[in-house]
């Protein structure tokens, strides 16, 4: 038995109407054109689906059978045409985040937060880009955006500036190296890192400053978490490079100072890359406008 979606709506229009005539008209078809469909149906069912002489006309039991199936399907296929259309017009869809930098989360929630005001629709999901390849993730469309502050030539991947950010040395209020007005690679020859644990490359303090001086600490102590970091740091266990979004909060506690590393600061920016293709999708442009301008705001307070 051959049976069509519209099929399924005539017998739902015929037994809802009550008759040929307004079940006709709600198809937008001819009585004759619906009398035809139906007798086709039967005699593919090799039954009849209707009683006829019944007024208003009823579904025989093989009829009843079909609009069960009817009010089930029905409904799932209008679900599904809303979900696609959805798509379509971008109010919908799929925003699986890779990022590459351990301490984005301090700023990633929030935009997070602002973003499921206007887009609840959007599947959103956060996979720590440190334990896979990113970039090839995002090719084979594992992930939507990747976060990151090394953007690469990558046919088919747009790499949009976010924010610029300055990673800062912290110290605890009475550790000598308070005392500088700025911090430079060889001050770190004696002291105890505590960083992220990540490999160095991905580490500002390493790929901006300590590489090219040739220095390494004289240990380095890995923590997770950044309010653990600053905890540790407070307490004189070791000094810590770390962005500025990360220490807003606790740049005038008393028990801790923060100093730029070399005279003139260091400057880094973070990119939001995304296939070209989803770039200017609604949700993902408001996804980037969001990410440019909510964490500026965080870097003020």
């Amino acid at each position: 038995m051959h049976l069509e979606f519209r099929h399924l709506r005539t017998i739902k229009a015929i037994h809802e109407e009550g008759g040929l005539a307004r079940a006709a008209d709600r198809l937008h078809i001819t009585q004759s054109a619906l009398s035809h469909q139906i007798k086709g149906l039967e005699d593919q069912a090799g039954l009849e689906l209707f009683v006829r002489r019944s007024k208003p006309m009823k579904l025989s039991p093989a009829g009843i059978k079909l609009l069960r199936l009817a009010e089930e399907v029905l409904p799932r296929i209008a679900a599904l045409e809303d979900e696609f259309d959805n798509l379509r017009k971008g109010k919908s869809g799929r925003l699986h985040i890779a990022i590459e930098c351990h301490a984005c989360f301090d700023w990633l929630l929030p935009v997070l937060d602002a973003f499921r005001v206007g887009w609840p629709d959007i599947d959103v999901d956060i996979r720590p880009g440190l334990q896979f390849e990113a970039l090839p993730a995002l090719l084979r469309e594992e992930v939507d955006l990747v976060v990151s502050s090394d953007p690469e030539n990558l046919p088919g991947v747009d790499f949009t500036p976010l924010f610029d950010y300055e990673p800062v040395f912290v110290c605890a209020a009475d550790h000598p190296l308070a005392a500088k007005p700025f911090i430079e690679a060889a001050d770190f020859a004696d002291q105890a890192l505590i960083t992220y644990p990540v490999e160095r490359a991905r580490l500002d303090v390493f790929s901006q400053l300590l590489f090219a001086a040739g220095v390494e600490p004289k240990s380095i102590r890995q923590v997770e978490l950044s309010a653990v970091i600053l905890l540790l740091v407070a307490s004189g266990r070791g000094v810590a490079v770390l962005p500025d979004w990360v220490v807003r909060d606790h740049a005038k506690h008393p028990s801790l100072v923060t100093r730029r590393l070399t005279e003139k600061g260091i400057t880094r920016r973070l990119y939001g890359a995304t296939r070209a293709a989803d770039t200017a999708k609604p949700f993902m442009a408001q996804m980037l406008k969001l990410s440019r301008s909510e964490p500026p705001k965080l870097q003020r307070r």
